[in-house]
């Protein structure tokens, strides 16, 4: 099993959602926020098939380094899907979906590391 902090995990999730063409990822650390996680990545796509496949693309790389997620919601609809990698959660939603629920917003207070 391959150890990695949540930062550097965070990088490599960042850049396995450009790797699909994600947009506008933001990633949040709520670390003195709340205790579900050290960090949320929120990503959009422009379909629902590339929400998917971007949510596919994470947990795949994230098997090869021996990291699996705790859950997965939402993958059979494709608009918000959500992964969760304990210390690190990560949304990707469909853009349209996405200003509804403005999770930007409802943690403003933490700090935006991108």
């Amino acid at each position: 099993m391959i150890i990695i902090n949540p930062e550097e995990f965070v990088k490599k999730v960042e850049g396995w959602i450009e790797d699909k063409s994600g947009i506008d990822i933001q990633s949040i650390n709520i670390t003195e926020l709340s205790s579900i996680a050290n960090y949320f990545v929120i990503a959009s796509g422009s379909s629902d098939r590339q929400v998917k496949a971007i949510a596919d693309n994470i947990e795949h790389e994230a098997k090869l380094l021996e990291i699996f997620p705790k859950g997965i919601e939402g993958q059979r609809e494709g608009r918000w899907i959500l992964l969760d990698f304990y210390d690190v959660i990560i949304h990707i939603f469909h853009e349209e979906e996405r200003g509804l629920y403005n999770l930007e917003e409802l943690w403003k207070d933490g700090i935006v590391s991108r």
